[in-house]
């Protein structure tokens, strides 16, 4: 059977870039959706906090066919701290379509997945996407990408890329710089792919060798293993040698028969009798496959270069539920289900690692950033598993006998009044502004630079700052000198000192020295926390306590309690308020606040020991 013509290429950009919108358009444009096909909108984001986020989280490929040549789109995430995806999609890819939004330019995320790609020797195609905005300025922003190019050392052949103009959301697209036709289809697009993007290398003829790139699951297949043939041809019903990481230090290939082989068709996958060199496949039959293996032949194994990723930069404990109310709301409990639960995110996840800790109870788990640790404790949570974890902390590293921690550059697109808000809130964190750049529509973009453990808390602080009208982007930027103590929160902890409910008459004197975390009927226990205190030292408060019943009744007595709405806290910012004396307790149904040793003589003890 002879090869279909074929290209490899992923969509990579900045936040929120229109990247998931326009692998729904090229769906649509070749007709991979029927007309009368009733397509929810960004089908690519099927995970649900993608959905309920707006990003795209997890790497994915879909397939569309135009003039006869089968095209492999790979969608993958914008934020940086998934940035183990992007570099898993560009081993899968022959070249990139790199969107930049026509009003904001390229923003940091544009610049670090182009420098993956420009790394990985792809070829782009800079699509300028949102030309119908109204403040969009198409030709300054290409200047802008064509400056990028420059600034990251590319080659005169990179620098030759082709430019297209495009409004993804209504699936118009046109060569150059312009407004495509009211008529106008993605045909310049798809073109332009098909002409630029370079056919997959491989040979088929030579002995089989693929690599995994990505796992998935199937209840019914088991593991499933996602990733590119180099060379080859892999075959349904045949014996294939399984490369792991030890190959070649002693250790023999698994030799596995092929239980199933599919490959990408539309958004789904379908059966398929052989996958040659270049293509993506799915297989079945290795519940033994890691990220980074090679599928070779058995007569000939050879194994391809691994993957690798960045290093994390944070990293916080998860630990078995111990509080008083463990056990009311998950299914999951036990420090088996926790760690079997995190094995098997870093089998698909290559960018997170494990680290035991002294206590069986806890694994300390490292990241690319707060928003991937956070994603990963809410799909757990939503998963039915209940745990505690603590505040995250940078990983630092010794460069010549000195202390070195990782820094961060961020954007922050605001309105102009908010500017003294973020440099002020900037320079106790260590931040510095390097950039200040008028934006339109009354908007201000200020790039900086500071410490990760400075921004530890400090999206949210804005997005309260600017009552949510602030967009933040940040990536990892290196490595600097430690910066010393930061700055945490300003108050104290109000601490619960007995098990019960909450009654609204003790609230109501409590609340005249703080911020409050609870309402009347929550349940409380000793050493949670219920409060914040207006002044830096902590407080043991009765937060139970009843009126007593007696005879005596005064008018102002009587009066009805009046209480001002508590703080709920969502997992992000009590992750980022707690101090590291203190843990937050993750249930399926409720998120708390609570120190790590619940009674007050364990904390005095704690406290001399420390």
């Amino acid at each position: 059977m002879p090869r279909t013509p074929l290209r490899n290429v992923a969509l990579v950009a900045h936040v929120d870039h229109g990247k998931t919108t326009l692998v729904d358009a090229m769906l649509r444009a070749t007709g991979t959706f029927a007309a009368h096909q009733a397509v929810v909108d960004r089908v690519m984001d099927s995970n649900d906090q993608e959905r309920e986020r707006g990003i795209t989280i997890l790497a994915k490929a879909a397939s569309v066919t135009w003039k006869g040549v089968k095209i492999n789109l790979v969608d993958t995430p914008g934020h940086a701290d998934f940035g183990g995806e992007v570099e898993r999609a560009l081993t899968m890819v022959d070249g990139v379509l790199l969107l930049v939004d026509a009003a904001e330019g390229p923003l940091p995320q544009t610049r670090y997945v182009l420098q993956k790609a420009l790394a990985a020797n792809l070829p782009a195609i800079v699509i300028i996407n949102k030309v119908d905005r109204q403040d969009a300025r198409p030709d300054e922003v290409l200047d802008e990408v064509y400056q990028l190019f420059i600034d990251l050392d590319a080659g005169d052949e990179h620098i030759d890329f082709e430019v297209i103009s495009a409004v993804a959301r209504e699936g118009r697209a046109m060569v150059g710089i312009g407004m495509p036709e009211s008529d106008a289809d993605l045909s310049a697009l798809l073109d332009a792919i098909v002409r630029r993007v370079p056919e997959p290398a491989g040979d088929a003829d030579a002995p089989l060798q693929a690599l995994v790139t990505n796992l998935d699951a199937s209840e019914y297949l088991g593991r499933l293993a996602i990733g590119r043939v180099y060379n080859g041809v892999l075959r349904k019903g045949e014996t294939v040698a399984l490369l792991e990481e030890e190959f070649g230090e002693g250790q023999p290939p698994l030799k596995r028969k092929l239980a199933s082989l599919m490959e990408f068709s539309g958004v789904g996958r379908a059966e398929a009798d052989e996958v040659y060199a270049g293509d993506l496949f799915v297989v079945a039959g290795f519940p033994e496959v890691e990220i980074g293996d090679t599928i070779a032949s058995v007569e000939a194994p050879a194994a391809l270069t691994r993957l690798t990723v960045d290093e994390p930069v944070l990293r916080m404990t998860f630990g078995v539920n111990t509080s008083p109310m463990a056990g009311r709301e998950g299914k999951f409990l036990t420090s088996r289900h926790l760690r079997e639960r995190l094995d098997r995110e870093v089998l698909g996840n290559v960018s997170i690692r494990l680290h035991d800790t002294e206590s069986p109870d806890i694994i300390e788990v490292a990241g690319r950033g707060e928003l991937q640790l956070a994603v990963l404790i809410e799909s757990m949570r939503r998963e039915g598993y209940e745990l505690q974890v603590s505040r995250p902390e940078v990983i630092t590293k010794e460069v010549n006998g000195k202390r070195f921690e990782p820094l961060e550059r961020g954007v922050c697109d605001i309105p102009d009044e908010h500017v003294g808000t973020v440099t002020q809130a900037l320079a106790p964190r260590k931040g510095r502004v390097i950039d200040l750049r008028q934006g339109d529509a009354g908007r201000t973009i200020v790039t900086f630079e500071c410490p990760s453990r400075g921004l530890i808390g400090f999206r949210s602080m804005l997005l309260t700052a600017t009552r949510g009208t602030a967009l933040l982007h940040q990536h990892h930027a290196g490595w600097t000198a430690w910066a010393g103590e930061l700055p945490h929160r300003t108050g104290g902890a109000m601490i619960s000192d007995r098990i019960g409910m909450v009654t609204a008459y003790a609230l109501d004197n409590l609340q005249l020295r703080g911020t409050l975390f609870i309402a009347p009927g929550d349940q409380t226990y000793e050493g949670m926390v219920v409060g914040e205190n207006s002044r830096n030292d902590e407080m043991v408060v009765n937060a139970v306590r009843a009126k007593e019943k007696n005879n005596i009744r005064t008018h102002s007595h009587d009066d009805a309690v009046k209480l001002a709405a508590p703080v709920i806290h969502t997992l992000e910012t009590a992750i980022e308020w707690i101090a590291d004396d203190e843990l937050v307790e993750i249930t399926p149904k409720s998120i708390r606040i609570r120190k790590r040793h619940l009674g007050l003589e364990e904390r005095r003890r704690a406290a001399k020991k420390g």
